[in-house]
């Protein structure tokens, strides 16, 4: 018997060893590179761009740089991707988070009979089903329900819907089909219930774009591509070639140190989404512009607004374009809005396209949801680079397409398309590149069955391993399953004991999400995670989900960050300094400034809010002082230090005297009223000092928005 115990301790244990010290996420493909066990380091890849000779050089890594670099290297070319800033730092973090063929461009096609554009739907809706095979821990099949308040109407969208189904062929998702008021209702309890005809519910894809971004870049690593984020082109590198000159290589800087080198390859290819201007004039200054930059906005609010597994489309805004209003991350996103604008590398949300957006959504909800302007917890500008096609007969008609354009010089640039195609579109640019400059391939493009990383071995159950193997709270282990695949295991290795019973391992690095400490190591360590805007918005999405929070995580995050890269005092605080500058550009406002912007009072009872000022004012000097306060609250029961009576005075105090003015206590007042602030620690004391006296005066219920 102890024979046998000892033997089945010693196979367990081998079992355990060799499931997790085996190489994950990546099977070798007939005839294609091997993949590498391990992601090198970023310091090994900077070594390669500075010492090796490539066949394809690649300047921006969003989705479509990414999916280039990862095409080229697995077919065996010596490739190099270059990165400004950060993957997905642009465009391609900024989407509404569907991967989906696109209903407007084939109800477009169908009115229309424009087979170019159901040819680019049937395309999409064929790269939607390849999206959600490779990357199965970042992708989900959802619902999306259409709310149709016509009678007449519904034989239109359900023959729509009913196409869209047809269009995707034998890659379809499950099928579109009615919903009756009564049911409707029971699955949205949310809609606006009045007049409502019925629904119909389609099937699209959705996923966590900038970890998706992520994920094809470092699954070009394991392919053997040399990538590095914080590297920017400064100048393209030429030679004779015949009567003219050919582009073969680049001058790049590492933004974080300074240190500038060459970087020699027989092919660049230029997949800079909105700032591909920018690249073909350093190749010909001369060069006429092809991209038109516009701005879509997206609004996230909170979770509550929407039921976790069913998304809703605005077929018809009042302006004629769609809204998308779905569950993401536990929260709810709304958009997109769409405005001419200047290329920038931080666009913020315009305050009107908020509004449009919350006007909007409020029309298809129930009464019984208000939609306040403070519930938006974050709110994002994204910038998409339509092009005009400079080969097309029409030269001023924007392309629907991608557009793939060869210089004089052989500068190959693509641009344009959209984030579900990205891989068909890396391609069709890899295969331009071999004909243009006589790349030599080993093997054919093979993307197709290419997992991405973390999805090799990820299953729907991984995230109960993780629990029981590390004592991590549920919640947190269906994050890191969700989010790192089958690479979850290499982020848990870097637990840490919370000292707590339950959860055992997994310190959360901010109340009420799941992200943990773990996280900074691994991105560093494994994810080329150089600054804390690229974990905040990229490695996770605590940035892109709730402003507010975010700002809260910063010190913690610093402090971890400085710490595994060894900062400087300066470094870490003009670290800091850049990630509140970036917090602002998701809509961030202290609440202190959203209150002095409430100039009107007309919507509050200035003599019954008076009446609670004096009562708030023990001292009767005209003013509520810290002192005041700690009284009030000993009063009510509740304890606080004196930091927290500086927070709480400081979230009201506009004019930063370390007091509440009497009018400064009205514009909060008027401002929750307004629905403009949706959470204040202070409102709440007022709330709780006046049901005890039971004189309530109404304040709007609390969201806790920017």
């Amino acid at each position: 018997m102890k024979r046998i115990l000892t033997a089945t301790g010693l196979i367990t244990t081998a079992g355990i060893a060799i499931y997790y010290g085996r190489p994950r996420g990546m099977k070798t493909l007939a005839g294609a590179p091997a993949p590498k066990s391990v992601v090198p380091t970023r310091q090994q890849q900077l070594q390669s761009l500075k010492n090796d000779q490539f066949d394809v050089l690649v300047i921006g890594c969003g989705a479509t740089g990414a999916g280039i670099t990862l095409d080229s290297a697995s077919r065996g070319l010596k490739t190099a991707v270059v990165e400004r800033d950060d993957f997905a730092s642009g465009t391609s973090s900024r989407s509404t988070k569907l991967i989906h063929g696109g209903v407007r461009y084939l109800k477009s096609a169908i009115l229309n009979l424009d087979f170019e554009q159901y040819q680019l739907v049937r395309e999409a809706l064929s790269e939607r089903w390849h999206l959600l095979n490779v990357a199965p821990h970042l992708t989900r099949e959802l619902p999306i329900i259409v709310p149709v308040y016509k009678w007449y109407l519904i034989p239109y969208y359900w023959t729509g819907m009913k196409m869209y189904d047809i269009v995707s062929g034998s890659k379809r998702l499950p099928s579109s089909y009615f919903l009756s008021k009564q049911k409707a209702l029971k699955q949205f309890p949310m809609l606006n219930a009045k007049d409502l005809a019925g629904a119909i519910v389609y099937y699209d894809g959705q996923h966590n774009d900038a970890r998706m971004n992520t994920c094809i870049a470092l699954t070009a690593a394991r392919y053997n591509a040399t990538v590095a984020n914080h590297i920017e082109v400064k100048k393209l590198l030429k030679k004779k070639e015949g009567d003219g000159e050919v582009v073969c290589g680049a001058t790049v800087v590492d933004t974080l140190t300074g240190e500038e080198w060459d970087v020699n390859a027989k092919c660049v290819i230029n997949a800079t989404g909105p700032f591909t201007d920018s690249i073909r004039q350093l190749d010909n200054p001369s060069a006429q512009k092809i991209v038109v930059p516009s701005a879509g906005v997206h609004v996230v609010l909170p979770g509550y607004y929407s039921p976790k597994d069913m998304g809703l489309l605005d077929p018809e805004t009042s302006d004629g374009r769609v809204i998308f209003f779905l569950p993401w991350e536990g929260f709810t996103v709304a958009g997109t809005t769409d405005r001419a604008c200047e290329v920038t590398a931080n666009p913020a949300a315009v305050e009107e396209d908020i509004q449009f957006i919350l006007n909007e959504i409020s029309n298809y909800l129930s009464s019984d949801v208000s939609v306040r302007r403070g519930d938006v917890l974050a709110a994002w500008a994204g910038i998409r680079p339509l092009v005009y096609n400079p080969q097309a007969k029409n030269t001023k008609e924007l392309s629907r397409s991608h557009v793939i354009e060869v210089s004089d010089s052989n500068l190959i640039s693509v641009a344009g398309g959209k984030w579900t195609t990205y891989r068909a579109m890396a391609e069709d640019t890899v295969n331009k590149a071999i004909s243009v400059c006589d790349l030599a391939p080993k093997n054919d493009c093979i993307t197709q069955d290419i997992i991405l990383e973390g999805g090799d071995n990820y299953t729907k159950t991984l995230s109960i391993r993780l629990v029981q193997d590390y004592g991590l709270d549920p919640e947190v282990g269906r994050h890191l399953a969700d989010t790192y695949g089958d690479q979850a295991f290499e982020v848990a290795k870097y637990v840490n004991l919370t000292g707590k019973r339950h959860p055992i391992t997994g310190i959360r690095l901010v109340e009420g999400f799941p992200y943990i400490e773990a996280e900074i190591k691994h991105a560093i360590r494994s994810e080329y995670c150089c600054t804390i805007i690229d974990f905040i918005a990229r490695r996770t999405s605590l940035a892109f989900l709730h402003a507010r929070a975010t700002d809260a995580a910063l010190p913690r995050i610093s402090e971890l960050m400085s710490k595994e890269l060894n900062w400087s005092q300066k470094r870490q605080q003009e670290e800091e300094k850049k990630a509140r500058e970036f917090i602002e550009t998701m809509g961030y406002r202290l609440k202190r400034d959203l209150i002095k912007a409430t100039a009107s009072l007309e919507n509050v009872d200035v003599e019954g809010y008076t009446k609670v000022f004096k009562e708030f004012d023990r001292d009767g000097d005209g003013h509520i002082s810290s002192r005041d306060l700690r009284k009030l609250l000993e009063k009510l029961g509740e304890a606080v230090n004196e930091n927290q009576l500086i927070d709480l005075i400081s979230e009201v105090d506009i004019d930063n005297n370390s007091m509440i003015e009497l009018n400064e206590f009205l514009q909060l007042m008027s401002a929750l009223q307004s629905g403009i602030i949706s959470e204040s620690r202070f409102g709440m004391i007022v709330k709780l000092q006046e049901q005890k006296n039971e004189t309530a005066i109404p304040i709007s219920r609390s969201g806790g928005g920017v």
